[in-house]
């Protein structure tokens, strides 16, 4: 049974989550604040925290700033009113593995759940370890991006979203197919697959200096290889 720390100060949101997440059978524990939610995580092991970001005691930013200091592989799903494409561009920087904003569907909530866990838990369908892509290089068991002399650390969801991209450059994908085989549910969200995509598109712009991936109006996105 996956653990599931539900981090937010307000006690209705929390019950709310919790009794959505126990009907899908999982166990779920509760923080009222990022600081509780510390404490708890220095004491056991939790499969995934749904963080509540904005919080007087102890906001959801120390929480994500702990897991990274300390290397705690719980995945994250963060929590917040903030509806801003940069916004949410900083949080999955800090590490959250994905963002839903206030307020939201607790049914969608617990598919993003199920499918982050599930896809966590199941063995990549490719057996090699590596992609390259001229002089691109993707190592996928410690999500990290090489380019010439460069070295960038990815998230789990950037370094799959670029492994799908390699494995398919050049070809267009449309914004659901891409959707589907990363978050592998049918809740479809568009901004939130905009996010992630600007996400990674800064970290190729950094890295080689070219964000190497097109939108194709009104259908998805391009990955080229070509300058690389």
């Amino acid at each position: 049974m996956n653990r599931i720390l539900v981090v937010d100060d307000e006690a209705d949101v929390r019950q709310l989550i919790r009794l959505h997440l126990q009907q899908a059978e999982m166990c779920v524990c509760e923080a009222v604040s990022g600081y509780d939610a510390i404490a708890q995580l220095g004491e056991r092991a939790f499969d995934m925290i749904i963080l509540d970001l904005m919080m007087d005691d102890g906001n959801g930013f120390e929480v994500l700033h702990y897991l990274k200091e300390q290397r705690l592989q719980s995945l994250v799903i963060a929590l917040s009113a903030r509806r801003e494409i940069e916004d949410k561009i900083t949080i999955l920087g800090l590490g959250a593995d994905d963002y839903v904003t206030k307020p939201f569907s607790p049914v969608e909530l617990v598919a993003r759940v199920q499918a982050h866990l599930r896809r966590h838990s199941s063995k990549p369908l490719h057996q090699t370890n590596t992609i390259r892509l001229n002089k691109l290089v993707l190592e996928i068991d410690n999500t990290t991006l090489h380019y010439n002399e460069k070295k960038q650390q990815l998230t789990i969801i950037e370094c799959q979203l670029l492994q799908l991209f390699m494995r398919n450059a050049d070809c267009v994908l449309t914004k659901r197919e891409i959707y589907e085989q990363i978050w592998q549910h049918k809740h479809y969200d568009d901004n939130n697959l905009s996010v992630f995509i600007s996400r990674l598109r800064k970290i190729l712009e950094k890295t080689t200096g070219n964000q190497h991936i097109r939108s194709i109006r009104g259908i998805g996105y391009q990955f080229s290889g070509d300058e690389l």
